[in-house]
């Protein structure tokens, strides 16, 4: 139970600390210069989901795989949601088209890196927390 909550408590900081980056990136316009579309916001109801998203997604950290490298373990979790947000949630209930290259032809790359960031504070915050 203990390994559960603190992934699942790691997972909710790393989706704080993906929402904060995504705000900044829209905020300063690193996303637009890119030619994507994507907008962050450190408004309550736009945080609170991901960041539990966060903490649920923050549960494949349970499964026993990659322990010694922090950077392929963050890199190979990071994978998962950001082909779920691909392949499912931009083309069936966005309406983005097939992954997210209606909001810019870059959108899985910062997607994949916002994921990327969420995976590594996650990890770190599991090493701390250990």
């Amino acid at each position: 139970m203990k390994n559960f909550l603190l992934c699942f408590a790691a997972g909710c900081v790393g989706g704080v600390v993906y929402c904060v980056v995504m705000w900044l990136f829209s905020r300063y316009g690193i996303s637009q210069s890119f030619g994507v579309s994507l907008y962050g916001s450190v408004a309550p109801q736009w945080m609170y989901p991901r960041i539990v998203w966060g903490g649920l997604w923050g549960l494949l950290f349970l499964l026993p795989m990659l322990t010694s490298s922090i950077f392929m373990r963050s890199f190979v979790i990071s994978l998962i949601p950001t082909f779920v947000q691909l392949f499912i949630i931009y083309p069936f209930y966005a309406g983005k088209g097939f992954a997210g290259l209606q909001l810019g032809m870059l959108t899985p790359l910062l997607v994949w890196f916002f994921f990327w960031v969420w995976a590594f504070v996650t990890v770190i915050t599991l090493r701390l927390a250990r």
